[in-house]
């Protein structure tokens, strides 16, 4: 098969990595890739949201399958396109994409579908900040302020105060959904859908906030573990029939069907998980934790997506816990330093259970270079979590820049 992976990230390098190990593979492209990525791919210059871009060298170069790594692609239409085109795409469309695209369209199937989620609130551009205000004041806090629409992970505010809440209000403008603050554990649990299809993958734990302690603000996540000990296989399987399996029946019967990977981020309440979110695509860093994983072949399994014919038991992990960890650069997430020159790697790649995804990396010459917010995800496996975390942190004291900053939390 002739494959095309859109996207730049260490998600991507990840999924990279177990594509490329599948005997069905030809050729691989990346678009537009990472350095990390060019070991297992050919690397092309093309934006992941440049859908025409993205159409047209898949029409050239024959591809049999389109693996959309990144939201922005998805919800810019890229299956619809690929499929005008008679391109194969394992992705939902743009319509089921919207799952992700709109926090207030999440909210509306939840509730149709009678997945349990808490009480929230839409203020839209026809509404004025001062309603919204008006609500929060109302509420009291603590209460959460999130952007209705894609905002790389940081559109999110969990408000400790009704000041805190307010000075979101006027950072995120409209339109915004306002809900209930829910108490408990967070997890990420992620599964394989087509139609009224689900396989379970496998759940992570991500650690949001850039500092120690869950302080600081929100990012896209500084690291996971895989699984979560308080969320075992069969809550797991619980979770995707209360959660995930009514959302798909009710994207049927609204007539858009859901084919692609859907991350359900819940909340482990005293009445037992809430849904706190959708995402139609594989988390980062959950990804890297969940694929290093992997035992089996992932090429059919997403094969099997684009086409429909998914099978519940489509791909196998294996039992040993795994930690990811980022490695970003300082100022993260408001204004990372870039261009300090890393070195290490070729130590980090040596340990035993390690991996090494790239993400906000570039070339300069013979130098790597950090580039990015979230610069490299360190990923290890071991018996126990204590010896995947131990793994980890020691490969992650062999890779060194200037600026270079993580959390030494994860996992704990």
């Amino acid at each position: 098969m002739r494959v095309l992976l859109v996207g730049s990230g260490g998600r991507e390098h990840a999924l990279a990595t177990a594509i490329a190990r599948s005997p069905l593979l030809d050729t691989l492209f990346a678009a537009p890739g990472n350095p990390g990525m060019a070991d297992c791919a050919r690397c092309v210059s093309i934006a992941a949201d440049d859908i025409p871009g993205l159409v047209e060298f898949a029409k050239k170069e024959k591809i049999d399958l389109v693996v959309p790594g990144p939201e922005v692609s998805l919800v810019a239409g890229l299956t619809d396109a690929c499929q005008q085109a008679g391109i194969a795409c394992a992705g939902p469309s743009k319509a089921a994409a919207a799952l992700e695209g709109s926090k207030a369209f999440t909210k509306e199937v939840a509730d149709a579908a009678g997945i349990p989620t808490a009480r929230w609130q839409r203020f839209d551009t026809n509404s004025s900040t001062d309603a919204a205000k008006a609500y929060v004041r109302e509420q009291g806090a603590p209460i959460v302020i999130k952007a209705d629409g894609l905002a790389a992970g940081k559109g999110v505010v969990v408000a400790q105060s009704v000041d805190e809440a307010l000075d979101a209000i006027d950072r995120l403008g409209l339109p915004l959904v306002i809900e209930e603050c829910l108490v408990g554990r967070e997890v990420s649990l992620f599964a394989f859908c087509a139609d009224d299809k689900a396989s379970l993958i496998g759940a992570a734990r991500d650690h949001k906030r850039v500092g120690d302690g869950d302080t600081g603000p929100n990012t896209g996540g500084m690291g996971a573990i895989c699984p979560p000990p308080d969320f075992d296989r069969t809550a797991q399987e619980a979770a995707l029939d209360l959660t995930v399996r009514p959302m798909l029946a009710e994207m049927v019967r609204r007539g858009t069907p859901f084919r692609g990977v859907i991350f359900a981020g819940l909340m482990l309440t005293e009445e037992g998980p809430k849904l706190i979110e959708y995402n139609v695509r594989f988390g980062d860093p959950e990804a890297q934790a969940l694929l290093i994983r992997l035992e089996s072949d992932l090429l059919p399994a997403l094969k099997a997506l684009a086409e429909g014919t998914l099978s519940e038991d489509s791909i196998r992990f294996s039992d040993k816990p795994s930690i990811s960890l980022v490695l970003a650069a300082k100022g993260y997430p408001d204004a990372p330093i870039k261009g300090g020159v890393i070195s290490g790697l070729d130590r980090t790649e040596q340990l035993p259970g390690v991996s090494v995804f790239h993400a906000g990396t570039k070339l300069d010459g013979d130098k790597l270079l950090a580039n990015g917010g979230r610069v490299l995800t360190i990923c290890a496996t071991g018996p126990t979590a204590a010896k995947a975390r131990s793994r980890a942190y020691e490969a992650a004291a062999t890779i060194q820049w200037d600026d270079k900053m993580l959390r030494s939390d994860i996992g704990l």
